[in-house]
């Protein structure tokens, strides 16, 4: 084994001494900090975007909104508020045995060094967000971007030395080695956003430090749809977001849920979208992306070959680490393509009697990171959102909720702890701390 590039325990040291001299506490440098980010990722867009296609080959067009707009519009909201919510907040001290004059309230104050572990999906959004709140937070930072992604994790180590403050902010590339060398240091809080099987390496790191953790990791969003939605939009917004990077998004539809009727509708609906989408040939379309590395590819393939009847797509070239947006149908919960995540372009329906056997199913598995419904029965959204466990549910659309920057985000039980973005993110990488002052 080659030896490690750093010393993690003097990196984590270094930041540390940084943290403890006060040089992050200032509102004013945790502006400029969020501000040169954000110069960061306007003024190196089409490199982003260029590391991004050629480690995914997603269209340029589908980074820009995704890897760098995204990124850029919570910086913005985080700069609009940060004032107000690192104000403190005022707490009554009615009812308790004080004396007059006794005041009480709360604060954020930053926690320390944070690590933040990153994926290959969605490689530079994924490590922007967590560190717009840890940022704003006052923290130093170490940043693990994926090595799975290798022309966007060396672009953004490059571009984070030449604009972030060095002695508060570092990066460190490397693969499984380097990530289990600062997993072995104490840090204030981590922050993973990955798999389940690497989520329960990471906690198990962290609990030896009592490290708090936030792990944002993924599961099967499910998605319920009936007879009252229009089957012409619902099919144009589910191929557009299951399908976009290739399947490979963490709140992607999973899978569909519906009865046998609306089945078989929203299947040619489907495939007429994916042919209006990406053309005859999808293999050709400028708009669709590619599988990150060949084993992805062959779990994707795997479970395509063996699950359900394919109504559109289907084909793959394992050269190209192509794999065709797909919709199967006939597909049974015992398959294969429903037993794991599919991270990959393929979208599965399965029938079933109605909104009961829907929750049921829903239930009887992994709490997902989304729940997405099609219906205008009221009475079903409702049941959708208080018969189920999942880390939020949207009615309408798939993943938009993911564009309201003081909307929550993060799972729940299996699809993870934790949440973040806007406000939330500052809470995240925050102590709330409680003052009480007494008169003499």
């Amino acid at each position: 084994m080659a030896p490690l590039s750093f010393d993690a325990a003097a990196l984590v040291d270094r930041l540390r001494g940084t943290f403890r001299s006060g040089r992050t506490r200032p509102v004013a440098w945790r502006r400029e900090q969020l501000g040169r980010l954000r110069d960061l990722l306007t003024e190196n867009s089409v490199g982003i975007t260029d590391a991004v296609y050629e480690d995914l080959q997603r269209p340029h067009q589908d980074s820009l909104r995704a890897e760098v707009n995204a990124s850029v519009r919570e910086i913005d909201h985080v700069l609009r508020h940060l004032d107000e919510w690192l104000r403190p907040q005022p707490v009554p001290v009615d009812g308790s045995p004080m004396p007059p004059g006794t005041t009480a309230s709360t604060s954020y104050d930053p926690l320390g060094v944070v690590l933040i572990i990153g994926p290959w999906n969605h490689p530079v959004h994924l490590l922007a967000m967590p560190m717009i709140g840890a940022l704003a937070a006052g923290n130093t930072v170490v940043v693990k971007p994926s090595e799975l992604a290798p022309a966007t994790s060396a672009l953004f180590a490059r571009r984070v030395a030449a604009y972030l403050d060095s002695e508060a902010v570092a990066v460190v590339e490397g693969a499984a080695p380097e990530t289990t060398a600062l997993l072995a240091q104490r840090f204030d809080h981590i922050f993973y956003t990955g798999n389940g099987a690497v989520g329960r390496v990471v906690a198990r790191a962290a609990a030896e430090h009592l490290t708090p953790v936030t792990l944002e990791l993924g599961g099967k969003c499910p998605v319920f749809v009936d007879s009252t939605t229009d089957l012409d939009i619902a099919a144009r917004r589910l191929a557009e977001s299951k399908f976009a990077n290739a399947g490979q998004t963490c709140v992607a539809p999973d899978y569909v849920l519906t009865d046998r009727a609306t089945s078989a509708r929203l299947a040619e609906k489907l495939r007429d979208v994916v042919t209006d989408l990406y053309g005859e040939d999808p293999s050709r379309s400028p708009r669709f992306g590619r599988l990150v590395n060949e084993r992805h590819f062959d779990r994707v393939e795997r479970l395509l070959s063996s699950s359900g009847r394919t109504v559109v797509g289907g084909q793959s070239d394992r050269d190209d680490r192509y794999v065709a947006p797909t919709v199967l149908v006939g597909v049974s919960p015992a398959d294969p393509v429903m037993q794991e995540e599919i991270l990959g372009p393929i979208l599965p329906i399965v029938e079933v009697e109605g909104l009961d056997e829907a929750i049921a199913y829903i239930n009887d598995h992994d709490s997902p990171l989304a729940l997405y419904g099609f219906t205008e029965d009221e009475t079903a959204r409702a049941r959708l959102t208080d018969g189920t466990s999942s880390g939020g549910v949207a009615f309408g659309q798939a993943m938009w909720q993911l564009l309201v920057p003081d909307l929550p985000f993060g799972g729940v039980g299996e699809s993870g702890m934790g949440n973040y973005h806007g406000r939330s993110s500052l809470a995240t990488f925050s102590h709330l701390k409680s003052r009480l002052d007494v008169p003499a």
